[in-house]
């Protein structure tokens, strides 16, 4: 089981998202970060006033796989958040020692799986 982050420029998160979902990969987690990589710093102005902008928006985006998905995960990643241009993000990615689903207590691989619900009917 592995732990992946991705961090990519926010403009293509619906592209990374649907190539995951292609992937097979559905449990995924987004947060908006802020960071400075490879990028040139920015120069803006606002209100008559000169300022720098050291770190750029970026999307952080979380997921949790088995080991058949990591290098599918990547591959998703890379083909659907590269523009070729410096800013395009990194993948990182870290063993993770145990998984629980909270409601039902499944560890590991079995937590990681997709969940299929179905819909109790009322008596």
């Amino acid at each position: 089981m592995k732990l992946i982050t991705a961090i990519i420029r926010p403009e293509r998160v619906q592209q990374v998202k649907e190539a995951l979902f292609q992937a097979g990969i559905s449990g995924l987690t987004l947060s908006r970060v802020s960071g400075h990589g490879g990028e040139q710093e920015l120069v803006e102005h606002y209100r008559g006033t000169r300022v720098m902008v050291e770190f750029r928006d970026k999307v952080e985006v979380r997921m949790a796989v088995s080991e058949p998905f990591v290098d599918a995960a990547i591959q998703a990643i890379c083909s659907a958040a590269r523009t070729g241009e410096v800013g395009d993000g990194k993948i990182f990615v870290q063993p993770l020692e145990r998984v629980v689903r909270i409601r039902t207590g499944e560890e590991n691989n079995a937590a990681l799986t997709p969940v299929t619900e179905t819909k109790l009917v009322p008596v």
